[in-house]
């Protein structure tokens, strides 16, 4: 809800409004697992059987920092309604955002791997993702997002930043809960702690966020940072996500 006393701006405000999947991710206790085709952070990923397991350019076993079933997500317009999405990183090198693999199973079926137990516990030493986590989903409205390169509103010919020096203490805050979005999602506007890398990319104007992995409790790359993982938006529509790439950053 945009707040009242942004009502004089309310009608720019809506122009920018986007629908997003928030993610409330949490962590399991130890020895829980959840299926192999449920939504998760980190466990055990969905792998139809026959298919090679996603490895690294050095031969390493890569790790699932996420997996979405859509079917379990709210619809969301472009994204898919169905199918499986994946995120693999290097368990050593993920920083370097060069080794990962971002794989979409589109059919999901009962025939799938269930053997990982070439996967040890030390591979996982590094992983920003703690431990297995359960996923849960709701549909949210946004306005913008200060981090995100579109974010263009101005608020009487002043910035973001300007005009928030003229709002009293709890007005400032509401202007921040609006527009400094963070946390996991799909969809919707993006969050950075360093600035958004389609911002001096020509070629990455139209690329959307597919899937946005926070820092939380079990959670942390880097200094209290964010993994994105972006798409172009035709890409996304036809479902090419061999073409998604990952970022994060960090303080």
């Amino acid at each position: 809800m945009i707040p009242a006393f942004l009502a004089p701006f309310q009608s720019e405000i809506e122009k920018r409004k986007l629908d997003t999947i928030k993610i409330k991710a949490t962590p399991l206790a130890n020895g829980e697992k959840l299926a192999i085709t449920q939504s998760k952070f980190l466990g055990q990923p969905y792998l139809p059987v026959g298919m090679d397991y996603p490895k690294g350019t050095d031969g390493k076993p890569l790790i699932m920092l996420a997996q979405i079933n859509f079917a379990e997500a709210p619809a969301l317009e472009n994204y898919p309604a169905e199918g499986i999405l994946q995120l693999f990183v290097h368990p050593t090198k993920w920083d370097e955002m060069k080794d990962y693999k971002v794989l979409f199973h589109e059919a999901v079926t009962d025939n799938f791997q269930t053997n990982f137990g070439f996967l040890k516990p030390n591979l996982f030493d590094e992983s920003p993702i703690e431990c297995e986590h359960k996923l849960e989903f709701r549909k949210e409205t946004e306005y913008g997002s200060v981090c995100d390169f579109r974010f263009d509103v101005t608020f009487g010919g002043k910035s973001y930043d300007d005009y928030q020096e003229t709002l009293p203490q709890a007005e400032m805050e509401e202007l921040e809960n609006l527009f400094y979005i963070t946390g996991h999602k799909i969809g919707g506007y993006a969050s950075f702690t360093q600035e958004d890398p389609r911002s001096n990319d020509d070629k990455s104007k139209d690329d959307v966020l597919l899937l946005q992995v926070d820092s939380d409790r079990k959670i942390m790359f880097g200094d209290s940072g964010v993994a994105n993982v972006f798409i172009n938006i035709e890409d996304l529509k036809n479902k090419r996500f061999d073409k998604a790439y990952f970022n994060w950053d960090c303080c």
